[in-house]
């Protein structure tokens, strides 16, 4: 089965309904395991050379941004799709609860000081979205940043949307490609990897009362990814809506859409100058003699 990006694109202006996208392929991209293990490879190995070509270049930096629900899948795409990238040329920010420094910031200033910098792939694991997400669920966190959550202006999260978009749009003109992924698992898949949490010791640590209290607010977190991802996906930074039902489509699926995205740069190994040329060629009489 062929992966192609569109599919799976928001495009800017559209009206999210989650319902109508899947959280499962009717068919599998691989028919195998060991299929699937090897269309990985090869998508990683086109990684890791077009990423040394990004390094080289010097021109543009790449953001990649994970968004989801718990045990969506965000680690493992991580881990699993990237592993094939030098790690000298790629920086992964996992964002928690913020840092009293942090709050006393805008609501961009955390992230901000983790951009990638030009020839670099950052990857935000979670990101400023939280902000318009979970903070928009328990708008209680809200008085942690100073913000009454009692008497918040009507335009008060679509001037937080159109915040995020105007970053967005800066870091498109300044040579900094954001590509988002948000991981669509059904409610019951996470029930059943929250079950295997607790049957499989290595992962006991993963899961917390916490994550199962944050649960009875499924619905509510739906409704407010679909006006998020509404409201902020744009042909300069788009969305991507990933099946996460299944891991292995999900990862191929997103590691398709990053080669595609980083081949639209068309990016290449810089020439050589005249006078680097000619500085070569006196480096390699010295290392004839």
């Amino acid at each position: 089965m062929k992966i192609f990006s569109k599919d799976f694109r928001v495009n800017e202006g559209k009206k999210v309904r989650l319902e109508k996208w899947p959280t499962l392929l009717k068919k599998s991209i691989c028919g195998t395991h060991e299929e699937y293990q090897k269309n990985l490879e090869q998508h990683r190995k086109d990684l890791g050379i077009m990423q040394n070509i990004l390094y080289a270049s010097n021109q543009y930096a790449v953001l990649l941004i994970f968004q989801g629900m718990d045990a969506a899948g965000k680690d493992s795409a991580i881990k699993h799709v990237m592993s094939g990238i030098n790690p000298e040329g790629c920086e992964v920010y996992s964002f928690k609860e913020p840092s009293a420094e942090e709050l006393v910031h805008d609501f961009l200033w955390r992230t901000n000081c983790k951009l990638p910098e030009r020839g670099r792939i950052g990857i935000f694991n979670r990101s400023y979205y939280e902000e318009v997400l979970v903070v928009r669920v328990h708008p209680e966190l809200l008085l942690k940043e100073g913000i009454s959550n009692q008497k918040l202006p009507k335009e008060f999260w679509a001037e937080r949307y159109n915040s995020i978009v105007d970053q967005e749009q800066h870091l498109y003109r300044n040579k900094t490609h954001v590509i988002k992924f948000f991981l669509h698992l059904s409610k019951e898949e996470q029930r059943k990897r929250f079950l295997e949490r607790i049957d499989t010791p290595d992962k006991n640590w993963k899961l917390s009362l916490a994550d199962i209290e944050e649960r009875k607010f499924w619905s509510q977190y739906k409704k407010t990814y679909e006006e998020c991802l509404s409201a902020t996906s744009t042909k300069k930074a788009p969305w991507y809506i990933v099946p996460a039902d299944n891991k292995e489509n999900a990862q191929l699926i997103i590691s398709q859409i990053i080669l595609d995205e980083v081949k639209s740069l068309k990016l290449a190994y810089p020439n050589a100058s005249k006078s680097h040329k000619k500085e070569l060629l006196k480096i390699r009489k010295l290392l004839q003699k």
